[in-house]
């Protein structure tokens, strides 16, 4: 069964994506991250080249020719994935083919139309009787 994260009261989704794919290739995990468009990729894209040149993360749109090789794939169009092992949503709603993946991360921000969604996507989850572990990121 998937694993799911929640990362509430997040300043900036797109630094906390940087943060925990970090962590994910120390792991030697691979990331699908779920953008809401062609805009949201690029804006990622450029968080992820731009950290300190000692935090190279290697990242490419999910139909680049080398996506099944990198470990961090970048997608918006939820269509023919290189890989099942965690997903991060940074949509507003519900991938429909997250249980495919070993791992789902839910990152919700501050403002309260983003929790308003994240609350229905836990709502689901937890209706369906997966296990959620919550991480509060408030004041810190």
């Amino acid at each position: 069964m998937t694993r799911i994260d929640f990362y509430f009261n997040v300043e900036d989704k797109l630094h906390q994506v940087a943060q925990l794919a970090g962590q994910a290739l120390s792991r030697q995990r691979r990331l699908l991250v779920f953008v809401p468009d062609a805009e949201a990729a690029t804006q990622l894209e450029h968080a992820l080249c731009t950290r300190m040149a000692t935090d190279f993360l290697p990242c490419c749109r999910r139909d680049h020719a080398l996506a099944a090789e990198t470990p961090i794939v970048i997608d918006w169009q939820g269509v023919d994935f290189p890989h099942d092992d965690v997903l991060i949503n940074l949509r507003l709603e519900t991938p429909p083919f997250f249980s495919r993946f070993k791992g789902l991360v839910e990152i919700v921000g501050k403002d309260d139309g983003d929790r308003r969604d994240a609350r229905g996507r836990f709502r689901f989850y937890r209706d369906r009787g997966y296990d959620i572990r919550s991480h509060d990121l408030a004041g810190g």
